[in-house]
């Protein structure tokens, strides 16, 4: 199908002259008059017949004048006329030019017979723009076309002819019926923008009578459509993408409100839920495979900045990060090694609005922390315009509405759309929640169908980035352990995985971290998933440890349950073995954690191998949990690090080519070398003399926020 973006790279801006002809292919060599009538044939019996739903006026007016031109065209290739040595160069430009025309016309009106019928009625002016660009092109190739010099029978003659005077009085047209479609639509924008929900009985007479949109899989691709053009034009659209993110609410309210759930139930049992939306999907592939410009990631998380902060030394960091690189007692900048010159932080806006349209542009889920800036709140809430929100807030009631009475199938449905409708935006995730969607959600986590329940769990995820949706989440009697049973017991990998996901969302709140390790088998289910899950869900798994083991109150939980074997088994695979080795660095900072690691035999020798071939953050990372590890564990403990093969070698080359981090622990786990009794021999006197850094802090473990990705 011709896109816009296709068509638009072929329009041309002005008409043409004589010497600016151009065509998309070398006609040099080819019969040129018999190639034209081929071309004109094929357009007329494609479209001659067509019924156009819009722009059937302009659409009919430009198959006429390709008929014409195909009269003209079958005349000379029937005679001898037409050969190309019979032809004067002026009449062998304008065919040029005539392939050119005919080659555009056919973009165009395939656009018009392919398109959505709201993107159509949305860009009603814009196409009947390139019409009349077509129109005038022609007219000015009639202008000069050659007529005396071709031989034409009289009959013909007088039809170019007349071609000829129509073309002068052109003018542009646009449907007087189109139009008044076109500003109901907006008119529905206006009255979501107020605060006020349209009429039924209006929205079915424009979606079902006047568009004929009449069942689930029409409005569904309507939608579709939409979604594909602001993924497609990166944000460079009109009307804006946050307008046209106004009329895609409102089609898919409509698509419930007017169709209901009964065919999407038939759907369910037949496609795979997971991909129900290809404009969706679109996003998400393009997402998956975007840089992000260095610029963007915070320096200590490496993650896509969300509240961009200056500190004293002039670097740019996530609050979020920086605030908790401070609160452990760090007086030093992250990137730079130099001392702070106070705690203050300046909210980066300008960097902010740049992250903030990059993500627009490329379509990546942007949702800005709750404790930024009142101005950077106040940008960012002007994004998705009110329209778009209160659609989405009368979907989300008519979607909770089927969770609560509805069938299994259109809860299966309702769970899905509540899991999509989620993954951007807080004010979405917000009125969602605040309209009760999670208790029904709860209920729908031990349901027997395996969609259902993924869902459930991947709406619950989703919903529970938006801090405030935590508290609900946790304090909903018996979501924990629903959560907590899929993770153990879920009906598809996808479902073990998402619940794990969130709840390393939910243990970004130091009270639940507690809570959630005392909740019968959590811990269990993550430690078995990071042994035997799936890539994915070992991240989600190691992420969720990871964060259970910032409390100290864990710890000896954590050992119970087996996750300090499950982490040190994870040292060995390069997906997950850096958030392992920060895990275990919290855990070893207590003794009997310290005990724990110790009893693993291949917990030293899993370190010391991320020393020598990890990833920077992983060598880091192994070299804290090494220091923190000899720190408490004692003599015994430090003499088994001292004696391992190559310790030496590798804590020298971390001291001259390692991160700042690693070469400030570097430095501090030599010093405690040096203070063992075998040290001096087991060096031979090469660590001593090493100028060690003297900043370093006793419990400076560095533990680095971690993102979470809606699904």
């Amino acid at each position: 199908m011709a896109s816009a973006a296709i068509f638009s790279s072929v329009r041309r801006r002005r008409s043409p002259s004589l010497e600016a002809f151009l065509v998309p292919v070398d006609l040099t060599q080819v019969a040129l008059v018999q190639t034209l009538a081929a071309l004109s044939s094929d357009l007329v019996s494609c479209f001659s017949d067509h019924v156009f739903f819009f722009q059937r006026r302009n659409s009919r007016s430009l198959v006429r004048k390709v008929e014409i031109f195909l009269v003209v065209l079958a005349y000379l290739r029937d005679s001898r006329s037409g050969s190309s040595s019979n032809l004067s160069p002026t009449a062998v430009l304008c065919f040029k030019e005539l392939y050119l025309l005919l080659y555009r016309s056919k973009i165009l009106l395939d656009y018009c017979s392919q398109s959505s019928k709201l993107w159509l009625l949305l860009q009603s002016h814009s196409i009947a723009g390139h019409f009349h660009d077509l129109n005038q092109e022609i007219s000015t190739l009639l202008d000069v076309f050659p007529i005396k010099d071709l031989n034409l029978s009289d009959d013909i003659k007088e039809q170019v002819e007349l071609l000829q005077k129509q073309g002068r009085q052109c003018k542009l047209y646009v449907d007087k019926n189109d139009e008044v479609l076109r500003l109901k639509f907006f008119s529905f924008l206006d009255e979501f923008e107020n605060g006020r929900i349209p009429n039924h009985v209006e929205l079915r007479l424009f979606f079902v009578e006047r568009l004929g949109i009449k069942d689930v899989e029409s409005c569904r691709s309507e939608i579709e459509f939409l979604e594909e053009q602001i993924v497609n034009h990166e944000g460079d659209i009109e009307p804006a993408a946050s307008v046209l993110n106004g009329f895609i609410a409102i089609t898919r309210y409509c698509q419930f409100l007017l169709f209901g759930f009964e065919e999407d139930e038939l759907r369910l049992c037949f496609k795979n839920p997971k991909k129900p939306w290809k404009g969706l999907i679109s996003q998400e592939m393009a997402h998956t495979f975007l840089t992000i410009p260095k610029d963007f990631c915070c320096p200590i998380s490496l993650d896509l900045m969300k509240d961009p902060v200056t500190v004293s030394t002039g670097q740019t960091y996530d609050r979020s990060s920086i605030a908790r690189w401070m609160e452990e007692g760090h007086c030093t900048c992250p990137k730079t090694g130099q001392m702070l010159d106070d705690t203050r932080i300046v909210p980066n806006r300008a960097l902010r609005n740049l992250i903030m349209q990059w993500c627009i542009a490329h379509g990546v889920p942007y949702d800005p922390t709750e404790t930024g800036d009142a101005s950077a709140e106040s940008f960012a809430a002007a994004l998705p315009i009110k329209a778009a929100i209160e659609a989405n807030r009368a979907t989300a009631v008519l979607l909770i509405q089927q969770l609560a009475n509805g069938s299994q199938g259109a809860q299966t449905v309702a769970a899905r759309e509540i899991r999509l409708l989620a993954k951007t935006g807080k004010e979405n995730r917000a009125f969602i929640a605040e309209a009760g969607a999670i208790p029904h959600l709860r209920k729908l986590l031990s349901s027997s169908n395996p969609v259902a329940q993924e869902n459930a769990v991947t709406a619950m995820l989703n919903l529970s980035i938006y801090a405030k949706n935590k508290s609900r989440i946790m304090d909903e009697d018996g979501c924990l352990g629903s959560i907590v049973e899929v993770l153990r017991l879920g009906l598809t990998v996808e479902a073990r995985q998402n619940a794990a996901a969130t709840l390393f969302s939910l243990s970004a709140v130091h009270e639940y971290k507690k809570r959630i390790a005392d909740q019968g088998g959590a811990v269990e289910a993550l430690a078995e998933l990071l042994r035997v899950g799936t890539p994915r869900g070992k991240k989600d798994a190691v992420t969720a440890l990871f964060n259970l083991a910032t409390h100290a109150d864990n710890c000896s939980r954590m050992i119970e349950a087996g996750a300090v074997t499950a982490l040190v088994g994870a040292l060995g695979n390069e997906g997950v073995a850096e958030e392992a080795a920060g895990a275990l660095a919290l855990i070893v900072r207590q003794p009997i954690g310290a005990e724990a690691v110790g009893k693993e035999e291949t917990a030293v020798s899993g370190l010391i191998a991320m020393m020598r071939c990890g990833t920077p953050r992983g060598k880091e990372n192994a070299i804290a949990a090494l220091l923190e590890f000899c720190r408490t564990g004692g003599a015994a403990a430090t003499r088994r690090v001292l004696k391992a093969p190559a310790m030496a070698s590798l804590l020298q080359t971390l001291l001259f080519t390692g991160t700042k981090r690693a070469r400030r622990k570097a430095a501090s786990l030599a010093r405690v070398f040096q203070k063992c009794e075998n040290a001096t021999s087991r060096f031979g006197g090469s660590g001593v003399g090493y100028p060690f850094a003297s900043n370093s802090t006793t419990n400076d473990v560095s533990v680095v926020p971690m993102s979470i990705s809606v699904l």
